[in-house]
C-alpha cells in the first residue's frame, strides 16, 4: 500500500510539473499521460502555435528519459527514422547507427509533411517496439513513446495518413486556443518562449516502465469489458459509418482505461473511464459515409451517439 501511494504521489507530481508549464490544459496533459502510462501513442492535431511541441518537451524533461525530435519534410527517408548500417572499413563490418526513434520519447513534428513512404516506416516501431535495418532487428528502449503532430488547416506539401498508420494511435487530441485570462498568463510570464526549458524531471524512464507495470495490473472487470465490446461494436453498425473501430481500438480503450483508472488513484476500471475516453481514442479510426460528411455527422457525433446509447453495467466485481 506504501507503495501504491508513492507512485500515486508521483504521478500527481508529474501533472503538476506540466502544468506549470502548459497553462489551461489540465484534460489534455491528462489524456498525454493516461497514452504514456497505457504503452499508446498520440497524434496531437491543431493549427500552429497552440504549444503542441512545447508539451512534448515538457513531458521529455519531465519523465527525463531519452528524447528525440524528427521534423517530417517531403525529404525525409526511412533511414533517417530507423537509422542505417554503415560499412567501417577498419574492422571490415557493418556498424548500425541508431536513427533517433530509438528513444523513449519521439516527436514526431508535422508528420503529414512526410511521404507514405516515410510514414511506413514508423508502422513497426509503433507496433511492435522494434525496427528492422538490412535484415538486422533492434529493440527499441522501455518505455517507448511516440507523440506526432499535424496541422490540419495547411494542405501544401502534406500527405494523408494511411489507416493503419491511424489506427496505430492510441489517441488524437487538440489543444486548442487558451481562455483570455491564460493567455494574459502566457504573455507576462519571463519563460513565455521557451517554458519547457525551465522544468526538472521528477521521475526516470524505470521509474515510468514501473508505473506502466501498475497500469496492467489495474482491475478489468468481466462486466466491464462487455461494455468497451458493445461501445466499439456499435461504431461498426452505425449507419452514417462506412468503417467502424477495429479490435486494436478495443485493446486500446481497455489499456488506456486501467491507465486513466490508475491516475485517479483506483485499482479497478469502472464505466465513466471508459466515456471519459472514448471520443480521443475511438474517433479517429472511424470512417464516415460520404453522405453524413455532407450532413455534418462527424466521427465524434457518432462515438458520443453510441456512449449514450449503449447500456452501463451496473453490478461489477472488484
Amino acid at each position: 500500500m506504501e507503495t501504491r501511494t508513492a507512485e500515486y504521489r508521483l504521478s500527481n507530481e508529474i501533472r503538476r510539473n506540466l502544468e506549470s508549464c502548459i497553462l489551461g490544459k489540465q484534460s489534455e496533459i491528462e489524456r498525454l499521460l493516461t497514452a504514456l502510462l497505457a504503452g499508446g501513442h498520440v497524434l496531437i492535431e491543431d493549427v500552429p502555435g497552440t504549444g503542441k511541441t512545447q508539451l512534448v518537451k515538457a513531458l521529455a524533461r519531465t519523465i527525463g528519459g531519452q528524447f528525440r525530435r524528427i521534423q517530417c519534410n517531403p525529404d525525409l527517408l526511412p533511414s533517417d527514422i530507423t537509422g542505417v548500417a554503415i560499412y567501417h572499413p577498419k574492422h571490415e563490418t557493418f556498424l548500425f547507427r541508431p536513427g533517433p526513434v530509438m528513444a523513449n520519447l519521439v516527436l514526431v513534428d508535422e508528420i503529414n509533411r512526410a511521404t507514405t513512404k516515410t510514414q511506413s516506416a514508423l508502422l513497426e516501431a509503433m507496433e511492435e517496439r522494434r525496427v528492422t535495418v538490412d535484415g538486422d532487428t533492434y529493440e527499441l528502449p522501455v518505455p517507448f513513446t511516440l507523440i506526432a503532430t499535424q496541422n490540419p488547416i495547411e494542405f501544401d506539401g502534406t500527405y494523408t495518413l494511411p489507416e493503419a498508420q491511424l489506427d496505430r494511435f492510441m489517441m488524437k487530441i487538440s489543444l486548442g486556443y487558451p481562455d483570455a485570462a491564460t493567455e494574459r498568463q502566457m504573455i507576462i510570464s519571463p519563460n513565455a518562449t521557451s517554458p519547457a526549458d525551465q522544468l526538472e524531471s521528477v521521475v526516470t524512464a524505470e521509474g515510468i516502465a514501473s508505473m506502466m507495470e501498475d497500469v496492467r495490473r489495474v482491475h478489468l472487470d468481466n462486466a466491464v469489458a462487455d461494455y468497451i465490446i458493445r461501445v466499439v461494436r456499435a461504431t461498426r453498425d452505425h449507419s452514417g459509418v462506412q468503417l467502424g473501430a477495429s479490435p486494436r481500438a478495443a485493446i486500446s480503450l481497455t489499456a488506456a482505461a486501467r491507465a486513466n483508472a490508475y491516475l485517479q488513484e483506483r485499482d479497478y476500471v469502472i464505466p465513466d473511464d471508459i466515456k471519459q475516453l472514448a471520443s480521443c481514442v475511438l474517433a479517429h479510426r472511424i470512417i464516415m459515409h460520404t453522405e453524413s460528411r455532407m450532413n455534418g455527422l462527424t466521427a465524434e457525433d457518432v462515438v458520443q451517439a453510441v456512449i449514450r446509447e449503449t447500456s452501463v453495467p451496473v453490478r461489477m466485481e472488484r
